[in-house]
């Protein structure tokens, strides 16, 4: 005859206050006042969107000029660089435009 099988709970107690508690420490920055945003012709756009696409603009850009100067050809890690060069105008563009 074959053993039956007990049933196995889908998650402990321990381990789900442990979720619980961890989902408790994530998110509680978190605030109830909403993203910060602002209106572009009428609709309300995130802070993020605009400097993303102002860092992606930018890594752009340095490409083109890098390319232009001969800049491009001394580079080692091309991608890294860019993203990096992006990243840091996102930043730049977020601390001096949003921020406090």
């Amino acid at each position: 005859m074959a053993a039956a099988k007990v049933p196995v709970p889908l998650m402990r107690p321990a381990r789900l206050r442990l979720c619980i508690s961890g989902l408790c420490l994530v998110t509680g920055g978190c605030s109830l006042r909403g993203a910060p945003s602002f209106p572009v012709v009428g609709a309300y756009f995130p802070d993020w969107m605009v400097c993303g696409l102002v860092g992606v603009a930018t890594a752009v850009g340095l490409r083109v000029l890098f390319l232009l100067t001969g800049l491009d050809a001394l580079l080692s890690f091309r991608l890294f660089t860019y993203v990096a060069l992006g990243v840091i105008a996102a930043l730049t563009v977020w601390t001096l435009v949003f921020g406090p």
